[in-house]
């Protein structure tokens, strides 16, 4: 979502800065990086993101809020803009819960297969808020819309609707390809394949129940928990649990793994030689559903950016 929005900004004439804390090694960090190099976009990294902004305003500047309006105006795409290097929006990556940086706008991003966990805060459960800061939010996107039951996202609108009937709710997906150590390859690569999926994210059932759609022969599962730094005796298991599968299914496993995986270890695919390794691209997609789609997302977006660039 970070990276959507920042290239709906930079499509908009803005020079976006990415503020994200860099938690585990800052895979999702080096993942920006890697997809939005070569254009406008910052990305700043570190804890006190205060700090880490204050360094950006210094360098590159930021541009009058009352003159972003009109970036939103332009009906001409802005690869045919010269495009400033001064900030015009900062993009607060995993940021509800900052709450030392004001905000103009909050987005909240449910994982539609599991949006509230067990219903605890953390430690006992994955919440960080209860329920009733839904209250903050302008925009809530329900996510992985297309893995869920029509009933489950009604009751997960009920939920959000009881809390702020007002709220803007949209949905999204994820496109996917995937890619070996030198090129992008179609998603039919797994086809009726014996596919080992190894991950270490949030959201691993989203991302085996993805490789399952693909019409894979069978697949299996190696997680670990969020962030992990894959480690020799990691890599061991999972060559043996490779060797498992292909016993089991009579051929050679494909053994996949997330971006973001990779984007933490890209050696882990040397360590793999063995085996085919390929890595799972995606892109976030909002979709066509209830009456929304990218465009009214967009619409919204640039609706409360003029409405706060006003009242600045």
């Amino acid at each position: 979502m970070v990276e959507y929005i920042s290239q709906f900004l930079v499509d908009s004439g803005l020079s976006p800065l990415i503020l994200t804390r860099g938690y585990g090694g800052g895979d999702e960090a080096k993942m920006l990086k890697r997809h939005l190099q070569g254009g406008p976009v910052k990305i700043g990294v570190g804890a006190n993101r205060a700090s880490t902004a204050a360094w950006f305003f210094e360098k590159y500047g930021c541009v009058d809020p009352s003159s972003i309006r009109s970036f939103f105006d332009l009906h001409e795409r802005a690869e045919a803009m010269n495009i400033s290097q001064k900030i015009g929006v900062v993009v607060l990556d995993d940021g509800m819960q900052h709450w030392s940086l004001s905000r103009d706008l909050e987005i909240v991003m449910l994982n539609g297969m599991n949006p509230w966990g067990n219903g605890h805060l953390v430690p006992l459960g994955p919440l960080r808020e209860p329920l009733v800061a839904l209250e903050r939010a302008d925009i809530v996107v329900v996510h992985h819309v297309n893995l869920i039951t029509k009933q489950s996202l009604r009751d997960i609108e009920n939920i959000i609707q009881g809390f702020k009937k007002s709220i803007s709710i949209f949905y999204s997906k994820y496109l996917f390809d995937v890619k070996n150590a030198k090129s992008h390859l179609a998603l039919e690569a797994l086809r009726f394949a014996s596919v080992l999926c190894v991950s270490a994210i949030g959201s691993a059932d989203a991302f085996v129940k993805s490789i399952e759609m693909t019409g894979a022969r069978y697949v299996d599962r190696l997680d670990f928990s969020d962030h992990h730094l894959f480690e020799a005796q990691d890599v061991e298991t999972m060559r043996r649990r490779a060797k498992g599968l292909e016993q089991k299914t009579n051929s050679k496993p494909i053994i996949v793994l997330t971006e973001k995986d990779y984007d933490r270890d890209p050696d882990i695919l040397k360590c793999l030689d063995s085996y085919t390794v390929l890595v799972l691209c995606s892109e976030l997609q909002i979709t066509h559903f209830r009456g929304t789609d990218g465009d009214t997302y967009k619409s919204t977006l640039t609706r409360v950016a003029a409405k706060f660039c006003v009242s600045n």
